[in-house]
C-alpha cells in the first residue's frame, strides 16, 4: 500500500463468518495492521446492515449456516457490485475451492490460516 505498513484508515473490511471467536479475532488482526473491521454473524446480517456503511473488502467464511459464503459473493455480483471478495473456509474440498475461484474471490484461505496470509490477500485485494 503504497509503501506503508499500516493500512488505509478509510478503507473498511467487513468480516462474516459464524463463528464468534474467530471473527472477533480476524477483526483485531485487522485493526492491529490499520484496517477497521466492521463484524457480522451470517450473510443476511451483512445485506441487511445500513446501506451508509460503506465496505472496501469482504472477508467471508463459506459455511455460514443459512446463506453460504458463495451464495453471498454470486449474489453481490448480479446485483452488480465489483468488492472484492476474500472467501475463508475450515473444509477441505477441492470442488469447493474451484467453485469460490469461478464466483471471482480474489483469495481463498483455509483455517487455519497465517495472519500474513489473511493481511496479503487483504492488501491485495485493496489494490484492485
Amino acid at each position: 500500500m503504497k509503501g506503508c505498513e499500516l493500512g488505509d484508515p478509510r478503507r473498511t473490511i467487513a468480516v462474516v463468518d459464524d463463528d464468534a471467536s474467530l471473527r472477533r479475532s480476524v477483526g483485531r488482526l485487522l485493526n492491529a495492521y490499520g484496517f477497521p473491521a466492521i463484524e457480522y454473524a451470517s450473510a443476511e446480517a451483512f445485506l441487511s446492515r445500513d446501506s451508509d456503511t460503506a465496505v472496501d473488502c469482504l472477508i467471508l467464511d463459506i459455511d455460514l449456516g443459512g446463506m453460504s459464503g458463495i451464495q453471498l459473493q454470486r449474489r453481490l455480483r448480479e446485483a452488480g457490485s465489483n468488492l472484492p471478495v476474500i472467501l475463508i473456509t475450515a473444509l477441505d474440498d477441492d470442488g469447493l475451492k474451484v467453485e469460490a475461484e469461478n464466483a471471482g474471490c480474489i483469495a481463498y484461505l483455509r483455517k487455519p490460516f497465517a495472519a500474513s496470509a489473511l493481511v496479503a490477500a487483504v492488501r491485495r485485494a485493496l489494490q484492485m
